[in-house]
């Protein structure tokens, strides 16, 4: 009876401190915004050379700024223009204050090394009602420099239709002395105001005047609005090292032009440089460009497949190893205190709440590891936190928060602290769904630990083959250890690879330390770790060619139509 009224009471102060993330998470998202950033007369700190700048976005909540996304790293330009599309849920309602900071990353250490070169903030509603906002970037005391950024927005639209395409070209103009041009495609949007939005940018073929570049995939609403006749200004350039890059010519084109690809006919433009027509009377061009491929994709949304009948398994696990401390002694991070719950409590609740909208049935597994466990005591990396291995599933957030009250005085703390039992564990139960076409189940593990994990290889071993299956992964760090070798986990810095060097097929994991969310609300930390996954069952769904089950066969396959 007490240990009821203990979870009663600890529950009721976390869903009280939750209330926020689910207020803000039921405040229907008005609209999606599209914001593309600029620069302008960027300078390095090393004068003899240009700056290889980024753009992280940041969002503030309760006072506290975090990372929303980030932008590609431009090699050497002091004006560059980033081809990442930063989108955003715009609520008329809400001031939502934005922070644009910009930083050289000249290493493989990403942030960690990098220069700051300054950051720009206001609100998304300032970037909304002038559409254009241009501001000077300050720097450390808020000094303005002499460079600046521009953001632009645009309304999403309902398309969420995307379009793949490949380029390649023939006998471009050779612009090195001792080699070929090593040349790279650009396609710019002509926006309404004769203004270019830069829609993508190829990679660089070194040494090579008849390049095939690599398809792409963009969304028709950011290759052209919608509008299938808007202008596309498409220039090749040879790539130099300095930045300064040769021009080598352009054409322009329209998506209604390239959708005679889809037809398997191959469309050609004469690559134009503006100089040499004028100045050479028998000049035709400076080589043909050939779109080789077009072909449209149809995507659907993340409310898509849960509308279709898609359900989140959701599943915790727990770290128990006795560096988190004796839980009767009130500096353990698993000390119950009968009117204020732990971080780890806390956690779980937040994200548990969202996820478990997504979920019929409301029962939801939860695993330990770390501990001894009765009757044997023997160690553990993945046991039952209700001690029924054959039926680990709780009633709700509160079983789950009910099993773990229940399962502390029954255990000891022990170690180390390995997380690839666990994963496996799902990554099982996510490959059976996979060969089911009764259910259509995304599972999300969310792992809670203290500490740094100890069995990195066999971890990343397992991330790798989960990114085949319809999972992601959470990890929250609890207390305040030294959490900077799990970021790589987390793949933002560099593609996360197996011991062996298989790349993961698509990134997964989302790792945050709770004390950066300590004196925020809930749905802070919700949101934050939270933010990718509907992306991340978008792009898996998709990329199976998994069609949302309830839709009709009308609307699940029915063809492109200007």
């Amino acid at each position: 009876m007490g240990e009821k009224l203990l979870s009663k009471s600890i529950m009721s102060n976390i869903y009280e401190s939750a209330a926020t993330t689910l207020d803000l998470f039921n405040t229907p998202c008005l609209t999606k915004v599209e914001l593309r950033v600029a620069c302008k007369g960027i300078s390095d700190r090393d004068a003899l050379s240009k700056p290889d700048p980024c753009v992280v976005l940041k969002m503030q909540s309760h006072g506290q700024w975090f990372e929303v996304d980030r932008s590609e790293v431009i090699r050497s330009s002091s004006s560059p223009i980033f081809s990442k599309v930063f989108t955003i849920d715009f609520y008329f309602e809400e001031v939502q204050r934005l922070r644009f900071e910009l930083h050289d990353i000249s290493s493989h250490n990403g942030l960690k090394d990098a220069d700051f070169l300054g950051a720009m903030e206001c609100t998304l509603g300032q970037i909304v009602s002038q559409r254009k906002l241009s501001k000077a970037l300050l720097k450390q005391g808020n000094t303005a420099g002499k460079s600046s950024i521009t953001v632009t927005a645009e309304e999403l639209s309902g398309n969420n239709d995307y379009v793949e395409l490949a380029f390649s070209a023939n006998k471009l103009d050779d612009k090195d002395f001792f080699s070929k041009s090593d040349p790279f495609l650009e396609i710019f949007r002509v926006n309404d105001d004769g203004t270019g939005s830069l829609v993508h940018r190829t990679e660089t073929i070194m040494n090579n005047l008849s390049p095939v570049w690599k398809s792409f995939k963009v969304s028709l609403n950011t290759l052209c609005s919608g509008d299938h006749q808007r202008e596309l200004k498409c220039t090749v350039y040879d790539w130099d090292s300095n930045g300064k890059h040769d021009f080598i010519g352009e054409f322009q084109t329209t998506f209604r032009e390239m959708k005679g690809g889809m037809e398997g006919k191959q469309i050609q433009w004469d690559c134009i440089n503006p100089k040499y027509q004028v100045k050479k009377k028998n000049y035709r061009n400076s080589g043909v460009v050939t779109l080789y491929q077009c072909k449209i994709i149809k995507m659907h949304s993340f409310l898509d497949y849960i509308m279709g009948g898609c359900q989140i398994q959701f599943t915790v696990a727990i770290d128990f190893t006795a560096s988190n401390g004796d839980p009767r002694n009130s500096c353990s991070l698993h000390y119950i205190h009968p009117y204020q719950p732990n971080e780890y409590l806390k956690a779980l609740v937040a994200v548990g709440e969202i996820c478990q909208d997504y979920d019929s049935d409301k029962m939801f597994p939860a695993f330990g590891f770390g501990g001894q466990i009765p009757p044997d005591f023997k160690v553990s990396h993945d046991f039952a936190v209700n001690f029924d291995e054959e039926n680990p599933e709780c009633a709700g957030i509160q079983g789950v928060v009910e099993a773990y009250q229940n399962c502390l005085p029954k255990i000891q703390l022990y170690g180390p602290t390995n997380i690839a039992p666990i994963i496996q564990k799902v990554a099982s139960a996510a490959s059976e769904e996979m060969h089911t076409k009764e259910a259509m189940e995304y599972f999300i593990l969310l792992i809670l630990t203290d500490g740094v994990i100890t069995d990195m290889a066999d971890t990343r071993e397992a991330i790798v083959h989960a990114s085949h299956l319809p999972m992601s992964v959470i990890i929250v760090g609890i207390g305040n250890a030294d959490f900077s070798d799990m970021q790589m986990l987390d793949g933002d810095d560099g593609i996360l690879r197996s011991p062996k060097g298989e790349p993961v097929l698509r990134d997964i994991v989302q790792f945050v330390p709770f004390r950066s969310f300590k004196h925020a609300s809930p749905a802070a930390l919700a949101k934050s770790v939270l933010a990718e996954v509907p992306n991340q069952v978008v792009d898996y769904y998709n990329n199976k060619g998994i069609k949302p089950k309830n839709l009709s066969d009308y609307e699940s396959s029915r063809a492109f139509s200007p």
